[in-house]
């Protein structure tokens, strides 16, 4: 064989195995991180408790990170998981009214699976952190995943399709209020009900998880 017959076989060899890989990871991509939100763009509105006043409104928002798709029977943890609750001007004057000008504490998440399943029912020790609010106006209280927090494992159904994440009914905090005319601070077990609207509240967390 010649020497350009080698050199043109060798070529054609390289090219059928590199053809030959392509097909194989073909669809073997890794899974891409994106945030789901719950709600999409409108807050969802808990109606909550609070020390010293009837149950008031909440808006609240709510996120987490997580792989875009997921084997069929595979896991996921979330990460990142976290949002923030505003409460309106009127209910901090409420607050106000009653000697309330701060927050701290833990809240837990409630969150559901259509399809597949979770190893708990809620995001627990989600941290709120130690909060003094500027007199009047709107309160918006972060809340976020620390190192103590403990996230539930998802668990993907056994057959390919999509799986949607939904915000609980319920979403329950360990906090404590500052009393501005002492300097020292309340326990409270506030207690926060998803608000029954017609039409209902759009809980599911945006995108569709994928399951392949």
């Amino acid at each position: 064989m010649s020497r350009l017959s080698r050199l043109s076989a060798g070529i054609a060899t390289t090219a059928t195995a590199v053809g030959a890989i392509a097909v194989l990871t073909a669809g073997t991509a890794a899974a891409a991180t994106v945030t789901y939100t719950a709600g999409g763009t409108t807050p969802l509105t808990y109606t909550c408790t609070f020390p010293g006043i009837t149950p008031q409104p909440v808006l609240v928002t709510s996120h987490l990170d997580a792989e875009d798709s997921v084997a069929a029977g595979g896991t996921l943890t979330p990460a990142n998981v976290g949002g923030s609750a505003t409460i309106s001007a009127g209910v901090h004057a409420l607050l106000t009214a009653v000697g309330y000008d701060g927050i701290q504490g833990t809240a837990d998440v409630s969150v559901t699976a259509a399809s597949g399943t979770l190893s708990a029912p809620a995001a627990t020790g989600l941290s709120i952190p130690q909060t003094i609010y500027p007199a009047g106006g709107p309160i918006t209280v972060n809340i976020a995943q620390v190192a103590t927090s403990v996230v539930p494992t998802y668990t993907a159904p056994a057959t390919p399709g999509t799986d949607t994440l939904s915000m609980g009914s319920t979403v329950t905090a360990n906090v404590q209020f500052h009393k501005k005319s002492t300097n020292t601070w309340t326990p409270w077990a506030m207690t926060c009900n998803l608000k029954v609207t017609n039409p209902v509240q759009n809980t599911a967390f945006s995108p569709s998880i994928t399951i392949s």
